[in-house]
C-alpha cells in the first residue's frame, strides 16, 4: 500500500500520524494507498519551517525569484505527462483532460515569471517641494492554500506560483482525496531551486484547517470548495485577522436563444456538462431553452450522448468515473430526487455500461427536461454529470432565473445577435460570462472569480488581483532635504 505523508522544510514528513485517511482509484473501486492526516503539531512544524524561510526569502531579488519560476515552469512542462497520470490514477478524470488541467495551471507559472513588471509600483517625483512619493507591494508572510479534489494541479496553481513569486511561504492542504500530485509538485519546486519551506504540504482534514485558519503567523488563505465551507472559512479566518479570500459552489447556466447555432450549442452543452464527469465548478448544469429551441436542442444533445464512452480515464474514453462512491451515491441520489419531484429524465446515467471495472464509482450522463426552478436539480450544485433543461419564453425570463439564482460563478449565452449577446454581458449577474463559449475560464493575466455565493472575500484569483492579494501596499513620502532648507513647522503639511 502506497504511503504518502506531508512535505515540510525540503522533505518528506518522517513523523508517525495518529490518524489516517484512504485513497483510491475510482475506476477500480479499489483502496490504493494510505495519507497520513496532520495534526495540529505536525501544521505547527510545517508553520515554524515556513515562517524561517519567508525571513529569507521576501529579501531574494526579483531576479533570483523569477529564475526558480522560470526552472520551475520547464519542469511541470517537462513532467506533464507524470502529473496527469497521477492526476487520473486518484481522480479518475480521463488523461486528456488531466493533461489540461496541468496546461491551465502552468499559465499561472508563467503569468508569475513576470513578477517584476507585476511588482512595479508607482513614482510622483516632486508631489510637493522637494519630496516625491512612491508605492511599493511587499509580501504578507506564510499564506495557506486549501484547495479541492476536482483540480489538485490547477486550483492550487491559481495561487501558490503568484503568492511565491510576491515573497511568501506557502502552505498546501491538497484534498485528502487526491493528495499524491502536491507532493511530486514540491519534489518539482526543490529541483528547480526554491529553498527549503518556502513550499509546504500537509494532509488531513478539518483538524488540519482549523490549525491553519486560527494559527497567527498564516496571513492569509486561498480556499476553493463548497459555498458553506467557504463560508465558515471567510468568516472564521476573518475573525483571526487573516486576510481571505474563499471561493465556493456555483451552478453555472448556458442561455440557448431561438437564434443560436444549434450544432453549436450541443456540442458545447455536452463539452461543459460532462467533461470531468461534471466535477468542475465551472460546469454547466442548467441549460436555459428559450422557446422554440428546446425541442430541436434536446434531441441535438441526446444524439451526441448516446456516443459518449464512460470508463477507466487510462483508457480511449469520454468520461470517466466520480472520484468516491460516497460521491457518486450522492449525485445517483439528485437524479432519484428529479424524478420524484417531477422533471422529466431523457437520459438516465444509472447502471451503464463502462470501458472499466464494474466496482469503479461509475455514473453515466444524465438528462433531464421540463425542470423548474423549485426543483433540488435545479437549486442545488449537484457536482455530477447531470445537465437540466428549463424552458423559457423569452429571454428577459431566461435572465431572471440566472440573475435570483443564489449563485453567481460562470454562465454562458449561444446566440447569433451581438446585441443581444452584448445586451447579456452587460445585464447578468455572473462573475465570470462566455459568449458562445460554455466554460469562460479566464486566461492567466485574468482573475477567476464570481459573484453572489460564489465568492467570499473581495479579491478573485490570479491575475493582477492574485499578486494584489498576495502582498501589502505600502506609500512612501520621501524628502531629502537641502542644507539650506529648515526650520520648525508646527502646521499640517501641505503640497505645495
Amino acid at each position: 500500500m502506497h504511503h504518502i505523508t506531508h512535505w515540510i522544510d525540503g522533505r518528506h514528513w518522517q513523523g508517525q500520524a495518529a490518524r489516517q485517511g484512504q485513497v483510491f482509484n475510482p475506476a477500480t473501486g479499489v483502496q490504493s494507498a494510505v495519507v497520513d492526516f496532520a495534526d495540529t503539531a505536525v501544521v505547527d512544524a510545517a508553520v515554524d519551517a515556513a515562517s524561517r524561510a519567508f525571513d529569507r526569502w521576501r529579501h531574494a531579488s526579483l531576479a533570483q525569484r523569477s529564475q526558480v519560476l522560470f526552472a520551475f515552469r520547464h519542469l511541470v512542462h517537462t513532467h506533464r505527462d507524470e502529473l496527469a497520470a497521477i492526476i487520473t490514477a486518484e481522480h479518475g478524470k480521463v488523461l486528456p483532460d488531466a493533461l489540461g488541467e496541468v496546461t491551465r495551471g502552468l499559465e499561472v507559472v508563467e503569468f508569475a515569471c513576470g513578477i517584476p513588471q507585476l511588482l512595479k509600483g508607482g513614482y510622483s517625483e516632486a508631489a510637493s517641494s522637494g519630496v516625491d512619493v512612491y508605492s511599493i507591494r511587499q509580501p504578507l508572510g506564510v499564506c495557506g492554500i486549501i484547495s479541492p479534489f476536482n483540480f489538485p494541479v490547477m486550483v492550487p496553481m491559481w495561487f501558490f506560483p503568484i503568492a511565491i513569486a510576491c515573497g511568501n511561504a506557502v502552505i498546501v492542504k491538497p484534498s485528502e482525496k487526491d493528495p499524491s500530485v502536491s507532493l511530486r509538485v514540491a519534489e518539482l519546486w526543490k529541483e528547480a531551486g526554491l529553498p527549503d519551506g518556502v513550499f509546504n504540504v500537509v494532509n488531513g482534514d478539518k483538524p488540519a484547517v482549523d490549525r491553519l485558519l486560527a494559527h497567527p503567523r498564516v496571513k492569509a488563505l486561498s480556499f476553493v470548495g463548497s459555498t458553506a465551507i467557504a463560508k465558515s472559512i471567510y468568516e472564521t479566518g476573518a475573525r483571526h485577522g487573516k486576510r481571505v479570500q474563499a471561493l465556493g459552489g456555483a451552478k453555472n447556466h448556458m442561455v440557448v436563444l431561438p437564434d443560436a447555432d444549434i450544432e453549436l450549442a450541443a456540442d458545447a452543452a455536452i463539452n461543459a456538462a460532462f467533461g470531468s464527469a461534471g466535477e468542475r465548478c465551472m460546469a454547466i448544469s442548467a441549460l436555459i431553452a428559450v422557446e422554440p429551441v428546446a425541442d430541436v436542442l434536446i434531441a441535438a444533445i441526446t444524439q451526441r450522448m448516446a456516443k459518449l464512452r464512460t470508463g477507466d480515464g487510462t483508457r480511449a474514453v469520454d468520461m470517466g468515473p466520480l472520484v468516491t462512491c460516497a460521491h457518486r451515491d450522492k449525485v445517483a441520489g439528485y437524479i432519484e430526487a428529479g424524478v420524484r419531484e417531477g422533471a422529466t429524465l431523457v437520459v438516465d446515467g444509472r447502471g451503464i455500461s463502462v470501458d472499466g471495472a464494474a466496482e469503479g464509482f461509475w455514473l453515466g450522463p444524465t438528462l433531464f427536461d421540463q425542470v423548474t426552478p423549485n426543483m433540488s436539480i435545479y437549486r442545488d450544485e449537484i457536482f455530477g454529470p447531470v445537465l437540466c433543461v428549463t424552458r423559457v419564453p423569452s429571454y428577459t425570463e431566461a435572465l431572471r432565473l440566472v440573475n435570483e439564482h443564489e449563485y453567481g460563478n460562470g454562465t454562458a449565452i449561444f446566440t447569433r445577435d451581438g446585441g443581444a449577446a452584448r445586451r447579456f454581458q452587460h445585464e447578468v449577474e455572473v462573475g465570470m460570462v462566455g459568449i458562445n463559449v460554455p466554460i469562460p475560464v479566464p486566461v492567466a493575466y485574468y482573475s477567476f472569480g464570481g459573484w453572489k455565493a460564489s465568492l467570499f472575500g473581495d479579491s478573485h484569483a490570479h491575475g493582477s488581483e492574485g499578486v494584489h492579494f498576495f502582498t501589502r501596499g505600502k506609500v512612501v513620502t520621501s524628502r531629502w532635504p537641502d542644507p539650506s532648507q529648515g526650520g520648525i513647522n508646527l502646521g499640517f503639511p501641505q503640497n505645495r
